[in-house]
């Protein structure tokens, strides 16, 4: 069994999240969808939130389990036995950081990482932009899935 993992915030999870998932998903027997905890951090969404809306939107993929994770992320591998960590990537930025994180995973438990280019209709998107226009009144519809529009704007809705 082919195992990897998609690891993130996902504060919410946007369709270019979704793209990088969905080719996973056609690469490995079984992809988890791993939601950090960062207990010093305040999400727009909790963390139970974040995976019911993962598991909607990801429903038509059999082989994709969410699953939430605080630590490091080469344990929860560890306890799953999962070789691959998939990791999207927008641009050359992201790979200096990535690339550095790839490479302590790997030290520290052999966990390699697969780097697969963000479509490009999706290169300049990240959930902290999605929640920045989202919260001043921009359209998002294009950006996120339509069940984490609707969650959005009843989460701005309220504050």
């Amino acid at each position: 069994m082919r195992r990897a993992v998609c690891p993130g915030s996902f504060d919410p999870i946007t369709n270019g999240h979704l793209d990088i998932i969905a080719r996973a998903s056609r690469l490995y027997d079984e992809v988890y969808v791993a939601v950090m905890i960062n207990k010093s951090k305040k999400g727009l969404f909790e963390i139970d939130q974040r995976i019911q809306l993962i598991r909607e939107v990801t429903s038509e993929y059999a082989n994709v389990r969410v699953e939430s994770f605080h630590g490091l992320l080469v344990d929860f591998c560890k306890q799953r036995d999962i070789p691959a960590i998939v990791k999207g990537l927008r641009a050359v930025s992201d790979f200096d950081y990535e690339l550095q994180m790839a490479q302590m995973n790997n030290g520290l438990t052999g966990v390699e990482t697969l780097f697969v280019p963000t479509n490009p209709t999706y290169s300049f998107l990240s959930s902290s932009l999605v929640k920045e226009v989202a919260a001043w009144g921009g359209d998002v519809s294009h950006l996120v899935p339509p069940q984490v529009l609707e969650a959005l704007n009843k989460r701005l809705a309220r504050d």
